[in-house]
């Protein structure tokens, strides 16, 4: 995943649920992430890219209003998802 490219890197100590440690450690395996901690960080930034996407809906409703059910129908139908 590409979202970090070059930063400072600082290192501290989490604890997590050890089914969190488990599926870190199986992506590494698995070759989906160079380590536990480029795991960790990719989820971080995700985490952050869904708060921001979620503050710019928030922004969007705030002027536009909500989506009516008719638009909605129409989204649903575009993208081929069933209701």
């Amino acid at each position: 995943m590409g979202m970090i490219y070059s930063m400072t890197r600082e290192k501290i100590a989490i604890t997590l649920p050890e089914e969190q440690v488990a599926a870190a450690r199986q992506a590494v395996a698995e070759g989906r992430a160079a380590s536990v901690s480029a795991y960790i960080s990719q989820a971080l930034a995700r985490r952050s890219a869904e708060e921001e996407m979620a503050e710019m809906i928030a922004e969007i409703y705030a002027k536009a209003g909500e989506p009516t059910e008719e638009d909605r129908a129409w989204a649903r139908r575009v993208l081929g998802v069933e209701p």
